[in-house]
């Protein structure tokens, strides 16, 4: 079967013939060696040694899952965790092959194979390592395969002959001929830069957001401009990487100025509206908020497009910085937390107005919600109204930080303790009523002629 690989290719060059020539008494070598008893007590080691690392790491990779699920956010520490979570299989096998190397050692088995095994997850550790901070997905596969293939290659000691082959192919690019290991070399390491710059602008960000000396927003305003210088300069490096001449990106630039004039113009004002609500710190991550529409919900992020708001529902809304601007934005919480609802109810004619005020003031002390500082700010019930068919009250309540942050649930729940509240003390709440008077007419004849009758 690996004679066939011998075959020379029609249009192949010296370099892949020995390639492949290589290939083929490698081939053959393992067959022979997996006929070895030596080669296959290494085997079983391998399959021994992985099954109890598998067992070994179940205990400390649900110790981990816990911290992970516990951290509550994005930061190195985090990252840390996953990364340990991707290796401590491969880590723990690798560690007791080496045991099961040393033992094979003195007992003359050979280590060979076991040599091999070993070498392989640990360059399996190392490329998880290095892709844990990319987003999962397959292009973090495909970039972590192919970095343990070019491990595999140099461990095996094919690495040689395989950069000989590439370099022997050119591909002509123009008026020049690139060699297919440079292009394959320059579209890596663009890769990498932009990777790179992708990974700083993160962390940056992220550590930016938590940093217990700035304020959310400006954390976030910082952070948003260290991400999008971070990959501005990854994406010039890998253009430059690539073979790409910065100096005809002029006109680009020129053209990129007419787009954003015309076509990009609502996301320019998008951006210079989240600066100056950055800036300006009238929104601010953690307000409680309700626009013009109705809508209403937490600050959660504030990015230089668009903010982030999470309703009560825990429904989470983007919503395009342009509309804090120029439409009309009730801030709950910006200066002072502490807000005063009017909860309206109605008691029948006749019913004492001090029974009242105690049924009402019974129901705000009885949640949670109230705050009562016993002086301007305690609850109190007025009477506002005489209306058609009830004496009309209003239940003044001032509301703790966290009631401000639930104003449906937080009504809910005072007009629940009213209505309980007053049929404690037995106090009708009425109905409207209407009287309906029907009067009886009159007795009346009708009287028919005819057409002869005079």
């Amino acid at each position: 079967m690996f004679q066939e690989l011998s075959v020379p290719f029609p249009a192949a060059v010296p370099a892949v013939q020995r390639l492949l020539e290589s290939a083929s008494r490698w081939g053959q070598d393992l067959i022979v060696d997996l006929a070895a008893p030596r080669t296959l007590w290494q085997l079983g080691a391998v399959i021994v040694a992985a099954g109890l690392g598998y067992l070994i790491s179940r205990y400390p990779r649900k110790r981990l899952m816990a911290a992970a699920e516990a951290r509550g956010r994005i930061d190195f520490v985090l990252l840390a965790i996953v990364s340990l979570l991707r290796i401590l299989w491969p880590a723990i096998t690798a560690l007791l092959l080496i045991a099961v190397t040393a033992l094979f050692e003195v007992a003359d088995l050979g280590t060979r194979t076991l040599h091999i095994a070993t070498s392989l997850l640990m360059a399996w550790v190392a490329t998880q390592l290095l892709t844990t901070s990319m987003r999962q997905g397959w292009v973090s596969k495909v970039v972590a395969y192919t970095l343990w293939a070019i491990a595999a290659l140099f461990i095996v000691g094919w690495l040689g002959p395989v950069n000989r082959a590439l370099e022997s192919i050119t591909i002509p690019i123009g008026s020049a001929e690139v060699t297919l290991l440079r292009l394959l070399t320059s579209l890596a390491l663009a890769a990498f830069a932009l990777w790179l710059g992708w990974l700083i602008g993160n962390l940056a960000q992220s550590q930016l957001r938590t940093a217990p000396n700035l304020p959310p927003s400006v954390g976030g305003l910082f952070g948003q401009t260290m991400k999008f210088t971070a990959i501005t300069v990854a994406i010039f490096v890998a253009l430059h990487l690539v073979g790409v001449n910065l100096g005809a990106l002029t006109f680009f630039s020129g053209a990129l100025g007419v787009g954003i004039g015309f076509g990009l113009q609502s996301v320019f004002s998008n951006f210079i509206s989240g600066v100056i609500l950055l800036m300006e710190k009238t929104l601010k991550v953690g307000d409680f908020i309700e626009l013009q529409g109705g809508l209403s919900g937490l600050v959660k992020e504030i990015n230089f497009r668009s903010t982030v708001l999470t309703t009560n529902d825990n429904i989470d809304i983007i919503v395009p910085n342009e509309a804090f601007i120029k439409n009309q934005l009730i801030n709950w919480t910006h200066m002072d937390a502490k807000r005063r609802i009017h909860v309206p109810f109605g008691v029948a004619y006749g019913t004492p107005k001090e029974l009242v005020e105690k049924a009402g003031l019974e129901a705000a002390h009885s949640l949670p919600w109230t705050f009562d500082d016993k002086a301007d700010r305690k609850p109190q019930v007025w009477l506002v109204k005489f209306g058609d068919f009830r004496l009309e009250f209003e239940l003044i309540v001032w509301l703790t930080d966290e009631a401000v942050l639930r104003p449906q649930r937080v009504m809910a729940d005072y007009v629940w303790q009213i209505h309980s509240a007053l049929e404690r003390h037995n106090i009708a709440i009425p109905v409207p009523q209407r009287d309906l008077h029907l009067r009886t007419p009159e007795v009346f004849s009708v009287r028919i002629k005819s057409d002869g009758e005079a």
